[in-house]
């Protein structure tokens, strides 16, 4: 903690990337609104992070980023960025996910097992970075840009392997947020558990989820498709818990081989920011499940209370710490690396997101009426 003064000027720059990136995005989604793309009072389609990461890269690749500010950046990227996903933990009850019962939670491991495989398999045949092919997968078949993150420290990942891996999540997640509706719609119409698992399981990001759901809801007059989306999508999101270490064994493997004396115990694959983010999650299920029973969490805080304390707390994390940590990478990524990575990762995001949403919409539309929320 004695290092922290010479961060701060570097934290202030990422914080400040982050607030103009959230500002920017906040009015691309009253220009969406404005032509109709999505309904009235919706969220921003465009992830602030985003934003924050694309200025950054335009910073640091015109004007130069001062030497004065570099520890602070990368102090930034790698703690700020830990401390975000722990809160993150807050948003995701795991009481939620018990909701879809024994035939939503399989649905949900079999679009994130395709997506992880397809991808992996498709970055080897076109000769890609693990790295970036992981972060390509862990994004489109788990939680779009936080998993990204989460997973980044993970293996290792490059600046410009991030920035690749979040303009693809962010595009083709964009996209499907748009095009998905209706084709949940053409398929699912009239059944608002098989549209909303659909949209909650083929769609990347959780704000893009919702941006589905929403349209679907004002296009057909049908709320309950909302509840159903993001029920899913927030059980999708808790397998970051699962698929981070499983990861870090991986990685670990193919570095230092299999000998059986070099392989550490499980519980130090497990890196420290996803026992944070469990236990974060853990005490957000113990808080709704007594106010569920007391009217109170932990016999201190209303329901109101409650509600308000961990929203803050978990939006905090989301915009402000995942934020500057992400503004961090745009801060840190020279454009010249990323034009060498060329137009196949791209490819790859494409291959992911139409096998997740293949798979998807087949187990949807055979399974999906065992399935009552």
């Amino acid at each position: 903690m004695k290092d922290l003064p010479k961060h701060i000027p570097g934290i202030v720059l990422c914080i400040a990337f982050i607030l103009v990136g959230n500002y920017i995005a906040q009015y691309a989604g009253v220009l969406f609104e404005l032509l109709g793309f999505i309904p009235e009072n919706s969220a921003s389609p465009i992830s602030g992070i985003f934003i924050a990461i694309l200025l950054g890269m335009i910073v640091r690749n015109t004007i130069g980023v001062s030497a004065q500010f570099l520890s602070g950046v990368q102090f930034s990227m790698k703690y700020l960025l830990r401390a975000g996903i722990i809160l993150l933990g807050l948003r995701l009850s795991l009481a939620e996910a018990l909701k879809l019962g024994a035939w939503g939670i399989p649905l949900i491991v079999s679009c994130i097992s395709v997506g992880l495989a397809v991808t992996l398999y498709f970055t080897k045949k076109l000769q890609q970075s693990e790295r970036l092919g992981t972060l390509i997968a862990c994004g489109t078949g788990i939680c779009g840009v936080t998993a990204i993150m989460a997973t980044a420290p993970v293996v290792k990942a490059k600046d410009d392997e991030i920035s690749y891996a979040v303009a693809n999540i962010t595009i083709f997640g964009l996209v499907t947020m748009l095009v998905y509706p209706y084709i949940a719609n053409l398929f699912f119409a009239g059944d608002p558990i098989k549209a909303g698992l659909f949209l909650g399981t083929a769609i990347h990001d959780t704000a893009q989820v919702t941006g589905a759901a929403l349209i679907y809801s004002d296009l057909f007059q049908m709320e309950e498709v909302i509840n159903v989306a993001t029920v899913t999508k927030l059980t999708r999101n808790l397998f970051i818990i699962l698929i981070i270490p499983l990861l870090s064994f991986w990685f670990f493997k193919k570095e230092h081989g299999s000998t059986s004396d070099k392989i550490p115990k499980w519980y130090e694959l497990v890196p420290l920011f996803v026992i944070g983010f469990l236990a974060l999650s853990l005490l957000r299920t113990i808080g709704d499940v007594m106010v569920q029973k007391s009217g109170s969490a932990f016999f201190l805080l209303s329901s109101d209370a409650w509600q308000q304390l961990y929203t803050m707390l978990s939006n905090f994390g989301a915009t402000f710490l995942l934020g500057a940590a992400m503004a961090g990478v745009g801060l840190s990524t020279d454009l010249k690396k990323l034009k060498g990575l060329g137009f196949k990762p791209f490819l790859i995001g494409l291959i992911a997101a139409l096998s997740v949403s293949l798979v998807s919409f087949l187990l949807v539309f055979f399974f999906g009426h065992f399935i009552s929320l």
